[in-house]
Parts: structure tokens; C-alpha cells; sequence
């Protein structure tokens, strides 16, 4: 495989369809992407490898919404890894690459380099957060934290709140090249059962916590269907995974030849913020005066960083909240 046809799948997500299964689903490549989102911080091991995993969920999930403005995953826990948020922002037009960014917030007290980095995150939820604009509502869907890991987080989220079946394989890591520096790669792939009028639980719940399963969904006569795919899937490998010298369409292949998959257009993926010196501005417009000066520094300024990306905004007081006496640009309101 040359590099240029390598490079043609890093940042990808690739759809596609299980004709004989009746199966849709996406392959993902990370790798400049998940670069750029964990070089804005400097996370501990554990806390990247979540992010990293938190990351390739959100890319594969993102491309199977029709989306108009932005996908959201969060999860929070009381561990000492406290919460790891992601947004996946749709392209602007067509054969533009979709925005992808992350952060995490951990306690480094409190947090062990050595323990599993899912354990850490301890109780709470796994969130999935749909915007589709200012003039639409949005949506919301929580689960419990259930499982092993992040993937199996998102599979019971899709099970009890979505009632579709879904599994996921997924891979990353640290990886060199020979005559290359370091970089993070990811890839994964993820199989859902094509959306239907109406599923039903087959009977009762049989997940964590009493969390409904994908096999809980399935109804017999596709059972067979869902399961041989998910054993192929499982004999995936890590470096078939993340690549980058089996392409995703070989690693459709080598996987699925019997399951007659079908492949669409790929979706480039690229880090992106959304963040802005207006964005902020608004973000403070609902506060008075008195709550701006208790924001302002000894040196008479407001100041705000961006948790995703880490630019740094720096504003006159005096321009902020819904008091304010100035316009940006510093002329009198």
C-alpha cells in the first residue's frame, strides 16, 4: 500500500451496509485528529486513553445521525476521572470534513496511573446530546455507567434508550512508524441492526443493572443475522484496526465477504472548535455588573480559557454582561 492511499483514510469514517445481514455500520480512522485533541492538554495515561476511546465513539456515532449542527457524548462519574466530553460538528457543506474536539476533567490527587482508567470514572451516567440548531429542541438520552468500557457504555445507551441493537469494536494507542515520530491512532467499527418501525424487548432486560442488551432486541428470525456478524467482528485485530496498511474497505473484506457489504461515500473528520470570542461574550451576557466584577483579576481584566482547545480570550470588564457601558470595540453603549 503506497502512502498516498494510506493517507486517503486517515480521518475517516466509512459507512456501510451488510446487505445479506440486513446490518448497517461505520469503520473510523483517527489519527492527525486525535493528535491535535490530546496535544491541547497534557493528560495523564489513563485519562488519555479515555479520551482517545471517548474520541472514535463520538466519530463513528456523529455519522450515523442526520445531523445539522452537533453531536455531544458526555460522561460523568464520581471516580477520580470526572467527566470526558466530545462534540462532533457537522460539516458546513458538502465534502467538508466534520469538526471533532474533546476534554477530560480528572482529580490528580486521586487519580492511579497504574489502575484501569474505566474503573476511575466510578458511578454515574453515560450522555448523548443532540443539537440541531437554534430553532429545534434538544435532545437528551442518559444510561447508568454499565459495562467495562466506554464502547459498552455506548452500546447500552443505544439498547435502553434507542432500542437498537449495536456493538462495537474499537482499537488505540500510541504507535510508530518506522522513521516516523510517535502518534496517536485509533480505528473502530461499529454494527447496528437497520432502524425498524418499532423494536420490542424480547423479554426481560438481561444487561448490567437491569439494562436492556442488543440481544434483548433482537427478534428471532435476525438473531443468527446479528450474531455471525458480531463474530466477525471480533476477529478483527488491533492493527487492522487503526491501520494505516489495511485500508477499511480491505478490512471490510477480510471481515465481512459473505455478509456482502456495500460501502458509501466517506466522511472526513478533522479537530475543530467552536469556540469564539462572540461565543463568550454571549456566555456572559446573562451576568450583572456586580457578578462581572467578581469575575474580573487584580489587573482589571475578565479572562477565559477554552477547555477544548485551550485558547485563551482576555476582555475589558466594562464590555461584559448585560450592564454593560462599552461596546467590544470599547465605545460607549
Amino acid at each position: 500500500m503506497t502512502l498516498t492511499t494510506k493517507l486517503a483514510w486517515d480521518d475517516t469514517v466509512l459507512p456501510f451496509q451488510l446487505d445479506r445481514s440486513d446490518i448497517r455500520g461505520r469503520v473510523a480512522r483517527l489519527d492527525t485528529a486525535l493528535d491535535r485533541i490530546l496535544s491541547q492538554h497534557d493528560y495523564p495515561a489513563p485519562v488519555e486513553a479515555l479520551v482517545a476511546e471517548m474520541a472514535l465513539l463520538t466519530a463513528l456515532i456523529g455519522q450515523t445521525i442526520k445531523l445539522r449542527w452537533k453531536l455531544s457524548l458526555q460522561v460523568r462519574g464520581d471516580g477520580p476521572i470526572r467527566l470526558i466530553a466530545t462534540d462532533f460538528v457537522a460539516p458546513k457543506a458538502p465534502g467538508e470534513p466534520a469538526q471533532i474536539r474533546a476534554y477530560a476533567s480528572y482529580d490528580a490527587e486521586r487519580l492511579e496511573a497504574s489502575a484501569p482508567a474505566f474503573e476511575q470514572i466510578g458511578a454515574g451516567y453515560f450522555a448523548i446530546l443532540i443539537d440541531q440548531g437554534t430553532d429545534m429542541t434538544p435532545y437528551q438520552g442518559i444510561t447508568p455507567i454499565a459495562g467495562g468500557s466506554l464502547s459498552t457504555c455506548a452500546e447500552a445507551y443505544f439498547a435502553q434508550s434507542e432500542q437498537l441493537p449495536t456493538s462495537f469494536k474499537l482499537s488505540y494507542g500510541r504507535a510508530q512508524e518506522p522513521g516516523q515520530t510517535e502518534s496517536w491512532r485509533a480505528g473502530g467499527v461499529m454494527l447496528q441492526v437497520m432502524p425498524e418501525a418499532s423494536l420490542e424487548a424480547q423479554g426481560a432486560p438481561s444487561g448490567e443493572d437491569g439494562l436492556l442488551s442488543a440481544e434483548d432486541l433482537i427478534e428471532p428470525d435476525k438473531a443468527e443475522d446479528w450474531n455471525r456478524a458480531n463474530i466477525l467482528l471480533q476477529t478483527a485485530d488491533a492493527l487492522e484496526l487503526i491501520g494505516p496498511h489495511v485500508a477499511p474497505t480491505e478490512l471490510l473484506v477480510r471481515l465481512f465477504h459473505e455478509e456482502q457489504p456495500r460501502v458509501f461515500d466517506a466522511q472526513p473528520v478533522g479537530f475543530g472548535c467552536t469556540c469564539s470570542e462572540d461565543r463568550v461574550r454571549q456566555s456572559l451576557s446573562i451576568y450583572s455588573a456586580k457578578d462581572i466584577a467578581h469575575m474580573t483579576t487584580d489587573a482589571g481584566r475578565v479572562t477565559a480559557d477554552c477547555q477544548f482547545c485551550g485558547k485563551h480570550y482576555d476582555f475589558d470588564p466594562l464590555t461584559l454582561g448585560f450592564e454593560a457601558e462599552k461596546a467590544p470595540d470599547g465605545s460607549p453603549v
